[in-house]
């Protein structure tokens, strides 16, 4: 019986090598095909913000703060790849307030709601994030006034925070899709973290494009 221990053990020793080579090799498989495929499907809804065509084929969603500094760095830069792709790509604004460290990001984007509820979103997004120093209440409805809009119903809506359960439910999607941190911006469905400069961008822009040919 001595005799057979070592053989026995060298068997056993390879079976489970085998084993763990296998298990590894489905590991690979299964993490390459998650990396190349989003894990959730977008759905682009009425009352989401779109700047650009509609119909555009590359849709670029991001998920900002009005507070984050690092999302008003990134809003030229979105601002400049549409500019520059006419037809191309549509832009979809989604709510993202860090709450924790920005404790002004939720009330601007109700604000912005009770904006874009008259029409001028994106003219009081642009604002916001130009003057994110001065956010607040007096600010916003002194910016209400600015972009030309209705300031009693402006008022009225901030006041009863009317849009607070659709701030939280982009918050809650945006977690759900992986989003960590601010700008979290994806490009037909694939993440780009971060304010990252033009060209990388631009790169995933161009990327998704030539993918759908």
């Amino acid at each position: 019986m001595k005799n057979l221990y070592l053989p026995i053990s060298i068997i056993i020793a390879g079976l489970i090598i085998a084993g763990s080579i296998i298990f590894y090799t489905q590991s690979q498989k299964v993490q390459q095909k998650s990396a190349g495929e989003p894990t959730e499907k977008f759905t682009i809804a009425e009352s989401d913000h779109i700047k650009g065509d509609p119909d555009a084929p590359v849709t670029l969603i991001e998920y900002s703060d009005f507070q984050c500094p690092f999302c008003a760095a990134f809003h030229p830069t979105i601002k400049k790849v549409l500019d520059d792709n006419p037809g191309k790509v549509r832009w979809v604004y989604r709510h993202f307030p860090l709450d924790q460290i920005h404790q002004n990001a939720r009330p601007a984007a109700e604000a912005s709601e009770c904006s874009a509820e008259q029409g001028k979103f994106w003219e009081f997004a642009d604002l916001l994030f130009e003057n994110q120093e001065k956010l607040g209440e007096n600010f916003y409805k002194e910016l209400a006034a600015r972009v030309g809009i209705n300031q009693s119903q402006f008022n009225e809506c901030l006041f009863s925070r009317k849009y607070k359960d659709k701030v939280e439910t982009d918050l809650e999607e945006g977690i759900k899709v992986g989003v960590k941190r601010t700008p979290g911006s994806f490009v037909n469905g694939e993440l780009v973290s971060g304010a990252v400069p033009y060209e990388t961008l631009k790169t995933a822009v161009e990327k998704a494009l030539a993918e759908l040919k």
